[in-house]
């Protein structure tokens, strides 16, 4: 007994030790460092970061490399002041990496450094397969432009016994997904076989099928190269890597869950091509995009944009900052997480114990002149955001709403002060995303007697409230035409190819500041708002459909035009 009481005492001491450590390090870095502090234990360790310093310079200088973002690396430190640290910093810039240092106790060091002994084994695992080859991909996205062809060269990889089977497969698989311009690929295992689909203008597609065998190879092969555990299928997974094509680097965002045959894997493509979408290109109608090119340009003011998840609010704020970038202004973003990277403007993440407040605090110390939140979230970040409109810098931001109306409500019960945001909330924007019929096989379709009813509604009310449909050539009596697609190889038989944006936005005008101390309702801002002479979504929605663009059912799945 005395002996087993003696360990409890150890224990104890051990484990007051070790929190005492980790206390010191979280105080440290804070108060004398001003860095983010990381506790290694408890966060997922990356083997292809601790692949950028051997672990010989990592115990010796005490660092330890545990996060690779795009060209960032995090690299948790105990001393942030030793020269050995600035010099290892040094050669990973040379290397053309940008260092982001975080304070970390030793016991937290040790933890990465123990990850060491898996990178051996994960190097020698690589040699026996083929990396993803960017030669190939780019050789591939020649051959590759339909849905079938992906599937036609996987049936002859599958049935040819060629040698690396799985590495080709891959590679077809990304060379498709990357030539169709999809976002994400999803390999999802089922009773009998695994479904790959990919997310094809926001809409997922069949692509093949594979028996478990291949699919389980493809699994652990994707795991590998995504810096994975291999061992580990009973919880969720998050890793990454990246291919090139013609000198551009493209990132994969990998994740994997657990499921009842076998893990879902989702790659989620970030290719820059997706967001060089030109400001003026995005179906922004001319009078809101006159609106919008004055208030980017302003040198303070607040302008947030709503829309669900996958709206493209992204693309928009990367295009406000492409539009108004110049060498002689400051531009910081905060974002979760940084999905590209835009040259000239320093990006930073949000990590656990750095969050939206915690970086826009910060960024606040770097003198910018325009600031990205990727979202407001909280009230504390709201009124930092709100402030910092008001004192000389224009912020862009995200926020969760349902329309434009919806913004000034929900600031204010995030408690921001009314009397405040009168003056530093300067444009309101709401979008949602459409696919465009296909070119090629778009056809006049019959018109139902409720459609037409609906959109003459949309006419009248629009012509009523002097909006300017006649620059599109609509008037409130005109003939109603309507669209549809069939499909064809050109749309891979979708009906569809790309997407555009429909926007409404509400400008903080006289009128609207003046409602705003008074708490409005959105159905109050929306008729004070009616006036400025803007389309809302649904009329937008309405000048794309009678214009050919898009077809009724798509808009109506993303906007309800019935609504009053």
């Amino acid at each position: 007994m005395p002996q087993d009481f003696d360990d409890k005492i150890d224990r104890s001491i051990a484990e007051f030790r070790a929190e005492e450590e980790e206390a010191l390090a979280s105080v440290l870095a804070s108060s004398k460092y001003d860095i983010p502090y990381v506790d290694l234990s408890t966060t997922a360790v990356q083997n292809e970061a601790l692949r950028l310093i051997s672990e010989e310079d990592a115990r010796r200088i005490k660092v330890a490399p545990f996060k690779i973002s795009g060209k960032e690396v995090f690299v948790a430190i105990l001393d942030p002041s030793s020269d050995d640290v600035v010099t290892c910093f040094e050669e990973l810039e040379h290397k053309g990496w940008t260092p982001r240092p975080y304070m970390a106790s030793h016991a937290s060091l040790e933890h990465a450094w123990a990850r060491y002994k898996e990178i051996s084994f994960a190097q020698e695992s690589r040699r026996g397969g083929l990396d993803v080859s960017s030669a190939t991909l780019e050789d591939l996205a020649k051959e590759i432009k339909t849905l079938g062809d992906v599937k036609r060269i996987v049936d002859t990889i599958t049935t040819g016994h060629e040698t690396h089977a799985t590495s080709r497969l891959l590679e077809v698989i990304l060379a498709g997904a990357i030539s169709l311009q999809c976002s994400d690929v999803h390999i999802e295992p089922e009773e009998k076989q695994a479904r790959v689909r990919f997310r094809l203008d926001g809409v997922l597609q069949d692509i093949l099928f594979l028996d478990p065998k291949l699919y389980h190879l493809l699994n652990s092969r994707i795991k590998l190269i995504a810096g994975l555990k291999l061992t580990i299928v009973t919880k969720a997974q998050d890793g990454r890597f990246s291919i090139f094509e013609n000198g551009m680097e493209i990132s994969m965002r990998t994740s994997t869950i657990p499921g009842s045959y076998g893990e879902s894997i989702v790659m989620r493509i970030l290719d820059p091509k997706s967001i060089q979408v030109d400001l003026a290109n995005m179906g922004i109608e001319p009078r809101l995009f006159t609106i919008i090119d004055a208030e980017i340009k302003k040198p303070n003011g607040l302008i947030l944009i709503t829309g669900p998840t996958g709206s493209g609010k992204t693309t928009t704020l990367y295009a406000f900052l492409r539009k108004i970038y110049s060498p002689e202004i400051k531009m910081i973003t905060i974002e979760d997480p940084v999905e590209y990277h835009l040259e000239g403007i320093t990006q930073t993440q949000v990590e656990p114990g750095y969050t939206f407040l915690d970086g826009l605090r910060a960024a606040l110390r770097q003198d910018p002149d325009v600031i990205m939140v990727g979202e407001i979230r909280d009230g504390e970040t709201a009124k930092i955001a709100v402030e910092s409109a008001l004192t000389g810098h224009i912020v862009f931001s995200t926020l969760h709403t349902n329309n434009a109306a919806g913004v000034i409500p929900r600031l204010i019960d995030l408690d921001v002060n009314p009397k405040i945001l009168v003056s530093a909330l300067s444009l309101s924007i709401a979008q949602r995303l459409v696919r465009k019929l296909c070119s090629v096989c778009k056809v006049e379709r019959p018109v139902k007697p409720e459609e037409e009813t609906l959109l003459r509604k949309l006419l009248k009310q629009a012509s009523d409230q002097n909006k300017n449909i006649g620059s599109y050539n609509l008037t409130a009596d005109m003939p109603i035409k309507l669209f549809t697609a069939p499909g064809c190889d050109k749309c891979n038989h979708t009906g569809f190819k790309g997407r555009m944006g429909i926007f409404e936005a509400i400008k903080t005008d006289e009128a609207i500041e003046k409602i705003i101390p008074t708490n409005p309702s959105e159905r109050e801002i929306k008729r004070v708002a009616a006036t400025q002479g803007i389309f809302n979504m649904q009329e937008d929605g309405m000048v794309k459909i009678l214009s050919g663009i898009t077809s009724i059912e798509e808009v109506q799945s993303v906007v309800d035009l019935t609504e009053e």
